[in-house]
């Protein structure tokens, strides 16, 4: 089992800039069968945008996804992780805000995203939420 979260963690992330349309971010999130991308101007993280953000704080609002930008409905400051954490905080973290995944923060640049999906292949790899973050992705 990992002791680290830079061990267990995504390093490659998407992100996009704050007036990117939600669009966007939907097609950048079906592209690399994810369900958040970060928005980050100039290298600093402003916020997370998953795919419930864009189905309930617009869609669901009657908002227009093609002009609607990220900013708008991004989680702003979003609660972070740095990669050289114990894994065991990682988890807290999520716990504590109630969130799925944590962007990973070095510095003032993201280095990656740690899931609750990451967490469980590590920690409990027969979990049903480890094998189903494992699954492959539906077509």
């Amino acid at each position: 089992m990992a002791q680290f979260v830079h061990e267990v963690m995504t390093p490659a992330v998407a992100s996009l800039g704050p007036d990117a349309s939600l669009v966007e971010a939907a097609q950048l999130m079906r592209a690399q069968d994810i369900g958040d991308v970060l928005v980050a101007l100039d290298g600093v993280l402003l916020g997370v945008v998953t795919d419930r953000d864009i189905a309930l704080r617009a869609v669901a609002e009657g908002l227009d996804p093609l002009t609607v930008e990220c900013q708008a409905v991004c989680t702003p400051d979003p609660v972070c992780v740095a990669p050289e954490e114990e894994v065991g905080t990682a988890a807290r973290l999520m716990r504590d805000h109630a969130v799925r995944r944590l962007p990973v923060v070095s510095g003032r640049g993201v280095v990656g995203v740690v899931s609750l999906g990451d967490l469980a292949q590590d920690q409990e790899p027969g979990s049903a939420l480890a094998e189903i973050s494992r699954a492959a992705p539906d077509s």
